[in-house]
């Protein structure tokens, strides 16, 4: 993190849509899409990424250029100024500031921008739509790792990071990546959708930090804080358009899953809107490769098999466990 302290970026007309309305949208017919040619994916979060196929299914997904149109990116500033005119970020201590910029590395590339781009974009949408909880969270939450085994500190720095951070804040920044983890490996999902019945009786989730594999506990309600927060995350890894087309992007299955799960369950605190009913059916103003057309056609099911086999594989790459237990009443 090598920008100064008091220089916020500016997020991406996607990101400012989806801060204007509490919701990621599919913006087919305002933008034309086109693969970039020789994207480099070794410059991206994902440059840990193994095997040729997974490979080149993230390449062609994230390894685009998006143009807007100019009434949509009107429509979009717009909307974007009315929704944060009177938003007022919670300001970040200045001793936990200089620990991001003198401790840590966020230098790195992310699926769209830099790695801050995708931290300030998880804590202004936190802190417009989810108010009632610590946006702070969002702005930290990869500090303990990414899902490729990336890491912004050393395990060794944790008691730094912890005085630091106030309980609520640290509990969660922690957890983070183990929990995206857990439900990338989908066993997770499937025992909260079929206790959905009973949210209200979940008492704990024992897991294992992915930094060093040190036993960590959340419990009652701060579980599906939890689960909130998470939300919010895979609303910047949703497709920018053509939502039909890219049904199959691991991000996009893991985000209709937990939102389902949560308004099932009763649990979904954030604001965060879907609705696929309104997303265009035909395909606008995208230019896919072969290559690109024939990851749209990786079934769904295989789609999610690949992920959860990803995620074993770096877990295991870093001696993380991924046994977890949940406890009910």
């Amino acid at each position: 993190m090598t920008q100064s302290a008091d220089v916020r970026p500016e997020p991406s007309l996607q990101r400012k849509a989806a801060i204007a309305h509490g919701a990621p949208l599919d913006h087919a017919g305002a933008v034309q899409i086109r693969p970039i040619p020789d994207f480099d994916l070794n410059q991206t979060i994902f440059k840990t990424l193994e095997g040729r196929l997974p490979r080149a299914i993230m390449k062609r997904r994230v390894g685009k250029h998006v143009a807007w149109k100019d009434d949509a990116t009107h429509d979009v500033q717009a909307a974007y100024e009315r929704a944060t005119s009177e938003l007022e970020l919670p300001p970040i201590a200045p001793e936990l500031m200089r620990f991001l910029v003198e401790e840590c590395d966020f230098d790195v590339e992310h699926a769209d921008g830099s790695f801050l781009d995708h931290l300030y974009f998880c804590y202004e949408y936190s802190a417009l739509h989810y108010p009632q909880r610590s946006p702070l969270v969002m702005l930290l939450h990869s500090i303990l790792g990414t899902g490729t085994n990336t890491f912004a500190m050393p395990a060794q720095k944790i008691p730094n990071l912890r005085d630091l951070l106030d309980p609520f804040d640290f509990e969660h920044t922690q957890a983070f990546p183990s929990v995206l983890r857990l439900l990338y490996a989908g066993e997770l999902r499937e025992e909260l959708r079929a206790n959905a019945h009973r949210a209200d009786a979940l008492r704990s989730l024992s897991m294992h930090r992915v930094i060093d594999d040190a036993p960590i506990e959340l419990t009652g309600e701060n579980i599906w804080i939890s689960l909130n927060y998470q939300l919010i995350h895979l609303v910047d890894f949703m497709p920018v358009a053509n939502w039909a087309r890219h049904r199959n992007d691991t991000s996009f299955i893991l985000f209709r899953d937990l939102y389902a799960i949560l308004q099932t369950c009763g649990k979904l605190e954030a604001k965060v809107g879907y609705d696929a009913s309104k997303a265009p059916a035909p395909i606008q103003g995208e230019t896919l490769d072969m290559t690109g057309w024939l990851a749209t056609k990786v079934p769904v099911r295989v789609s999610e098999r690949m992920a959860a086999k990803s995620v074993r594989r770096f877990s295991e790459q870093i001696g993380h466990s991924l046994g977890y237990e949940l406890t009910w009443d």
